[in-house]
This record gives structure tokens, sequence and C-alpha cells, in this order.
């Protein structure tokens, strides 16, 4: 939300940072794999009962960011974790209202549910500043552990600069925009493309034949294996779409065949080949482009494919019970919360 020198000072030490941990490259594939793996056990765990899987995703998305950020992972069980994710997702429900992105102002000075809300990111707030805290504390410069530490190290090597971006208040507000950007985002995306998959179950059918041909259920799937899946590549991009405001280009009639209806075919030539849109641009353009997107794109991938590889989804009331309306739509679009069922498949 910054302007001018800041925002060029911060963000290209964040990429950079974030780069050099491996974010966008092939490196990165491990990291994903592995949470995957764990998010694989978590739904095997269920037993094929209906399930809220709002929040084993979150976490599941999250924990990639923590290791960036933070160093760590948390498990499952960190009822921590689980109440700081909860936080984010209320925000983005409450962001979304057309009153707060209206007149906020007035809602900072009117009582009611949005106060808990705001206290709820305070807490997170909170946990950020104790977790810089204990980086400080235990910082060795020789082996910086994350992005906490490199942000510390900059500060130290600019204590003397006056005028320098990096300094605590900085720091503690850029943790917490990745942290919260890297949690909500792509869990939402994947959570409306689970919906997408019981509301459309041929389309369902339709990946996991292609990714029993190209990747079996032997290994976990890696970013090389997305030129060899070029109808999941294309369910994939058809179902992302993350900021309302760019509703004219990802919804425009002029650049889609059918804009108001889910179609892969958007993304594929005559020959069912993957192609590219210059419509498509869930992430953004220009400077101020979302930072994370190689990260995003990524997970969508590697957590999607590795979800369809392992079970078939549906839900109780079927796919007529789906709706992907989103529940809230503003400044994010909130996917509808449904208990899904998750039948673990067998070859």
């Amino acid at each position: 939300m910054s302007n001018g020198e800041r925002w060029k000072q911060l963000r290209r030490f964040t990429l950079t940072t974030v780069r050099d941990f491996g974010m966008g490259r092939k490196a990165m594939d491990s990291w994903i794999q592995e949470e995957s793996t764990q998010m694989i056990g978590r739904f095997h765990s269920f037993n094929a009962k209906p399930v809220d899987p709002t929040f084993l995703l979150s976490q599941t998305v999250s924990n990639v960011i923590c290791c960036l950020v933070f160093g760590e992972r948390f498990v499952y069980e960190d009822k921590q974790f689980v109440k700081l994710l909860e936080a984010f997702n209320s925000f983005i429900k409450f962001n979304s209202s057309p009153l707060y992105n209206i007149m906020p102002w007035l809602l900072d000075r009117l009582p009611g549910y949005h106060k808990t809300v705001f206290q709820e990111i305070d807490d997170v707030r909170e946990f950020c500043r104790v977790k810089i805290e204990e980086h400080r504390k235990t910082l060795d410069p020789a082996s910086p552990r994350d992005f906490i530490d490199c942000f510390l190290m900059r500060m130290n090597q600019e204590n003397d600069n006056a005028d320098s971006e990096f300094h605590f208040e900085n720091l503690w507000s850029t943790v917490l925009n990745l942290f919260a950007a890297g949690s909500e985002t792509t869990s939402s995306t994947i959570r409306f493309a689970l919906s997408i998959f019981i509301k459309y179950p041929h389309i369902q059918k339709k990946m996991q034949e292609e990714i029993d041909a190209v990747i079996g259920q032997g290994r976990s799937p890696n970013m090389d294996d997305r030129k060899s899946l070029p109808f999941c590549d294309a369910a994939l991009h058809e179902g992302t779409f993350i900021f309302s405001v760019l509703h004219s280009v990802l919804k425009g009639e002029k650049d889609w065949a059918t804009p108001l209806r889910f179609n892969p075919e958007h993304f594929l030539d005559h020959n069912g080949n993957f192609k590219k849109n210059p419509a498509f641009l869930p992430f953004a353009i220009g400077k101020r482009s979302c930072p994370g997107e190689s990260l995003a794109r990524m997970e969508i991938f590697i957590f999607v494919v590795s979800l369809l590889q392992h079970f078939s989804f549906s839900c109780s009331g079927g796919p007529d019970s789906i709706n992907l309306t989103p529940e809230a739509g503003g400044f994010g679009n909130v996917p509808r919360k449904y208990e899904i069922i998750a039948t673990p498949r067998s070859l």
C-alpha cells in the first residue's frame, strides 16, 4: 500500500530475497511437494466423509510462504495457526463488502462485527511482531534462515542512515503482507477449483485421465509435468481469477468465446495444445503486479494436480447444489463454503 521510493525499495528487496530462497525456481518444487504430501494425508484421514476444506487448504498454502518468511511450517493441529488463518478469511470477506470499500472511514467510527475483525488482524500483527523479535535474538548474519533474517541484516547495514526504508515498521508491514497474501488468495482459488470439479464432473474426469496417463500415482507432480498436461493446465487457467476489478478483461466478450461459462477450451488450440491468451491477467499487470505470481502458479498446479491424482471430489447435494457465484466480491472473490467428499482413487 506504499508509494514512491519506499515502495520501490521494499518491492525490489522483497522480490530479490524470496527469489534467493527459491521462489519461482525449480527448488521450490520440493517444498510444495512436501506440503502436498501432508495435505493428501490429511484428506485421507477424513475417510471420504463430508468436510469443509477451507482451513486445511489455507494451512497447506500458508505453510509454503511461512517457510520463506518465518523459516518454519506449522502443523495442522496448531490452534494458533488456525486462528490466524480464520482472521485472514474473515478480513477478506469483510473487506470485500461494498460498504467498507466505499466508506471505510464510517465503519471505523461505528460499533459492530467489524471491530472483532479488526481485533483479529491485530492478533496477526502481534504474531508477526513476536516472530520478528525471536529472529532478532537468534540472528546469525553468516547464515540467514529466511526473509525476516535478510531484512534484519539490511536494517543493521543501514543503521546509520536516517532516511533508510529498512526499519522495524516496514519489516512488520511487509511480513504481514507476505503472510496474508501468501495464505488466502491461492487457497481461495483452490477452493473455487474444487467446487468447479464437483459442478462439472466431466472436467474432473478428463483431467484425471490425463494425469493418470502422464504421471500415474507412483510419484508427485512437478512443474515439468505442466507441458505434458495441456488440458489440466487449461482448466486451471480457466478457473483462476483473483481480483474482480479485472472483470472487464477476464470476462470480456471480445476476448473469450463463452466468458460467463467455465470452458477450458478457452486455453486450448484446435490440436488440444495449451495456448496463451493476452487477456488472461489474474495477477494484474505492470509494476504493481502480484510479486508472488510465480509461487502461486506453482502452488495451484502442484496442489490441484496432486488432489486429482489421489481423489475424486463430490458433495452430498450433487453438482447442481454448487453455486460458483462468490459469497462476497470486491477486494477479493470469496468462494462459498461446502462440505466436500474426497473419495480415494484406485487404479
